[in-house]
């Protein structure tokens, strides 16, 4: 009987969080459709963002935010539930452009507040879209855009870091920008892959540290690449996932035709 009247309690909170969420990204919508300047409406999504978090009553912690640097930069972070992005929307100055997975764009309403808010899309399978995407991302970039990237591009069902792909770190290495690592913590306890709604619970997020570009790209953006996922491994002390080719978690149709610079 308990457990029945809390799965009917739990239900009933999703619910209302699907509610909740619905209201206010209605309203983000129809306010970064019409608001000019790209920063106005980056800060109308992010206080969007935090309204759902406090309509939920899911708490978000941010530790180390000193740590952002306050120039052009890249901020990388684990990718572990769809909250993800809402999080880093609510925690990150309104500067930063999110770099997305492309299969976003076809997400009705959402394609649309993600392109007002200067969200760059990216092919991750087809190495001539992802080339025009990876170049349309570096113009961005060379306007003195702030970047952000989930390097993972997805996320598994289970828990754990899959493997990287390069872009972001490429991307840093070309501008000569650091990179400012991120851990998400508990998103995947409050939305997990398998579960529709939400649950309450509670969110951190902890900027670990800086890294800095070194030598030549590709030897510098793989290795950076290399020191970003074991510090988060032994951050978040989370199974190394390496072994699963990211391009196949959540694919669907024929296999891609190679990597490219951001996805490589």
């Amino acid at each position: 009987m308990a457990r029945a009247v809390k799965a009917a309690l739990l239900g009933v909170y999703g619910l209302y969080c699907l509610l909740g969420f619905l209201v206010v990204a209605l309203v983000a919508l129809f306010l970064v459709l019409w608001v000019p300047g790209i920063t106005l409406r980056r800060a109308i999504a992010r206080g969007a963002a935090w309204s759902y978090l406090g309509l939920s009553a899911t708490r978000c912690h941010v530790l180390h935010a000193e740590r952002i640097p306050k120039g052009p930069c890249v901020v990388v972070a684990n990718h572990t539930s769809y909250l993800d992005g809402l999080v880093m929307t609510a925690v990150l100055p309104p500067r930063f452009s999110f770099v997305i997975k492309k299969e976003m764009d076809t997400v009705p309403l959402a394609n649309w507040l993600l392109r007002r808010i200067g969200s760059e899309f990216v092919e991750r399978f087809d190495r001539r879209k992802g080339g025009m995407d990876a170049r349309r991302v570096l113009r961005a970039a060379q306007r003195g855009q702030a970047l952000a990237f989930f390097p993972e591009g997805t996320f598994p069902r289970e828990p754990g870091l899959l493997r990287f792909h390069s872009g972001a770190f490429s991307m840093a290495v070309r501008m000569g920008w650091p990179v400012a690592v991120a851990v998400i913590r508990g998103a995947r306890a409050v939305l997990p892959p398998h579960r529709p709604l939400p649950v309450p619970g509670s969110l951190t997020v902890d900027f670990i540290e800086v890294l800095q570009p070194q030598g030549t790209e590709r030897e510098d953006a793989n290795r950076l690449r290399d020191r970003c996922r074991s510090d988060m491994l032994a951050e978040l002390g989370v199974p190394d996932l390496s072994h699963i080719d990211p391009h196949a978690v959540k694919k669907k149709g024929k296999p891609g035709t190679g990597p490219n610079f951001l996805n490589g």
